[in-house]
């Protein structure tokens, strides 16, 4: 199975027409259609349905066209980090992150790091400790930034000297809006918004305490936008870091007792890293300890 192979299958499943698909490749159509058969030999089974003028994946293509779309990111990677310019550091750092506000700290780090390497480039993906994780396990990401609590035992890891803070997202037009501080008799009966993580969600409602058996979870996500937008249609209040943007018609308040989590920068153990990952990692400890 070759790279260029998965290309071409990835163009069709794109563009549904093979021949469409050819012309964009600046292959044949005959060609084309031998290679997509040749790999669905190769594989024993049928990658498409074969309509009169479209074609559409099988459930093996759907499962295909997820494993291919990986093989590729990491192939594209791979040749990145083997890309040279002269005696110069050069090269990608694939990071992952959250929204937080330790992800400020990371980045003047970054940005100090770029400053003495000007031919590195980042290359960032948002989202939560459990879709970076699993990009980090398949090779996608060189290093993650991850909210405790998290397991971390595959990792070598850094704690970032900065904390986040817990709180939650209320609209401003009800009298939670009015408070300083959110205590789980505050909260306790109201429909609220919690995260997907199931590791922060048990942290969550430990903190309620006695209150936790009263809690009315009416919904649920991984990032603060969308759980926002429900808090502003009136939807619930919304459990959460502090954000590190402005939500029109809400109001961030802190938790009393105060709850606050750490940020770890995490990367697979006894892992062989490019140039570049090395480099910074070096560079980014340096960081933290004159920080300190």
């Amino acid at each position: 199975m070759e790279i260029r192979t998965l290309k071409y299958f990835l163009m069709v499943a794109r563009e549904k027409n093979i021949t469409k698909a050819a012309q964009l490749l600046h292959v044949a159509q005959p060609s084309l259609s031998r290679q997509i058969m040749q790999l669905e030999d190769e594989l024993g089974t049928k990658l498409f349905h074969r309509g009169k003028y479209r074609v559409t994946l099988t459930d093996d293509g759907l499962l295909l066209q997820r494993r291919a779309q990986e093989i590729i990111a990491l192939a594209d990677k791979t040749a990145r980090e083997f890309a040279r310019q002269d005696e110069n550091l050069s090269g990608v750092l694939s990071i992952g992150s959250g929204e937080f506000h330790s992800s400020r700290f990371f980045f003047e780090a970054a940005a100090a790091f770029r400053e003495k390497n000007p031919l590195v480039t980042f290359d960032i993906y948002s989202g939560n400790s459990d879709n970076i994780k699993e990009r980090l396990e398949k090779g996608l990401l060189d290093l993650g930034l991850l909210l405790e609590p998290v397991d971390v035992s595959k990792y070598e890891y850094l704690r970032l000297p900065v904390k986040e803070e817990w709180g939650a997202l209320v609209n401003e037009s009800t009298e939670l809006a009015g408070k300083d501080a959110l205590s789980p008799q505050d909260l306790a009966h109201l429909p609220l918004i919690f995260t997907h993580r199931e590791m922060v969600r048990n942290e969550l409602t430990n903190w309620f305490g006695p209150y936790a058996e009263q809690l009315d979870i009416i919904g649920s996500g991984n990032l603060h936008y969308n759980m926002a937008v429900m808090a502003q249609c009136g939807m619930g209040t919304v459990l959460t870091l502090n954000p590190c943007c402005q939500y029109d018609g809400l109001k961030f308040i802190p938790l009393t007792p105060k709850l606050e989590s750490v940020t770890l920068l995490v990367w697979k153990k006894a892992t062989a890293f490019s140039p570049v990952t090395s480099a910074f990692l070096d560079h980014f400890k340096k960081y933290v300890e004159n920080f300190h």
